[in-house]
């Protein structure tokens, strides 16, 4: 049976998925995950340091949400720096750090290492093909990343694919509002600081996602975060100057200022708001409709 590129921390061979069932992307889908690769491989470090990944209001929700029992196998996708997976392995799941990009995981797995956690394996893999036997895992984590993805509808395809029955799937990104002017700006405003942004997605649309692959969202929390313009800007690799381009566009757009609740002091950027939308879904031993539960 063939493998997915992996460094092993466990028997990983009997649920990985034979290469030849996985999906291709388009020329178009390629570029995208060309981009991210570049964009996080340059600044692996950076993520494993930041405080907003490491720490936070967002992460402890989620583990809570999670209600992990010991033993059980998790998957953490896009995991980043690993911050996710390892909070799930300090409760007793055995996780699986997943990454697109080789030189993210490599400094997940030296955070592992200083933390002295032992996921149950590291896996380079795309979210939109995970190389996974189907019903395989009984809890999927996804944060702070769906915004980089091609094609989300075939990211939460490929959850429902390799979860079991009754299985969890906890996600939290970023949240586009609802307006469609402010939608752009703010999309326009990831873009402008990182290339790999692709898209932040509103309620709407993730419960459609998840509906549509036949996940049933049990828990809705919108999650109110701020971010310090310089550590936000000079984690993406930004040089000053572009940082400077940056803070002026984004002070010229009233309207976004005043949803972000920007701050400004001597007519530099301080900080600003960031929405957070954290999703617990289920997939059903059968499938029935049934609406979100709202946390606030």
């Amino acid at each position: 049976m063939a493998t997915a590129p992996a460094l092993q921390c466990y028997r990983l061979e009997r649920i990985i998925r034979p290469a030849e069932h996985r999906g291709a992307g388009s020329g178009a889908t390629v570029e995208i995950k060309q981009r991210v690769r570049e964009q996080f491989g340059a600044a692996a470090e950076a993520y494993v340091r930041s405080r907003s990944h490491a720490f936070g209001h967002d992460l402890g929700r989620l583990v809570e949400w999670a209600a992990v029992w010991p033993g059980e196998l998790a998957l953490d996708v896009a995991t980043g720096g690993g911050h996710t997976g390892l909070a799930l392995a300090r409760h007793g799941a055995r996780v699986i750090l997943l990454d697109l990009t080789p030189e993210m995981l490599q400094a997940a797995r030296r955070n592992a290492i200083a933390s002295g956690i032992a996921p149950a394996g590291f896996i380079a893999a795309d979210a939109e093909a995970l190389p996974l036997a189907d019903r395989c895992v009984s809890l999927l984590t996804c944060r702070i990343a769906p915004h980089h993805f091609a094609d989300p509808a075939a990211f939460v395809r490929e959850v429902a694919r390799v979860l079991e029955p009754g299985g969890r799937f906890l996600l939290i990104d970023s949240l586009s509002p609802a307006d469609h002017e402010l939608d752009e700006l703010v999309n326009e405003l990831e873009r402008r600081r990182d290339p790999s942004h692709v898209r932040s997605y509103t309620l709407e649309e993730w419960c459609g996602f998840l509906a549509t692959a036949g996940l049933r969202v049990e828990r809705v929390e919108v999650i109110y975060r701020r971010h310090e313009w310089d550590d936000w800007t000079v984690r993406s690799g930004m040089s000053e100057r572009a940082r400077d381009a940056l803070a002026a566009w984004l002070l010229s757009q009233e309207r976004l200022c005043r949803f972000l609740d920007v701050e400004v002091d001597r007519a530099s950027i301080r900080s600003f708001r960031d929405d957070k939308v954290l999703i617990l879904a289920r997939l059903p031993h059968q499938r029935s409709p049934a609406g979100p539960r709202s946390e606030g």
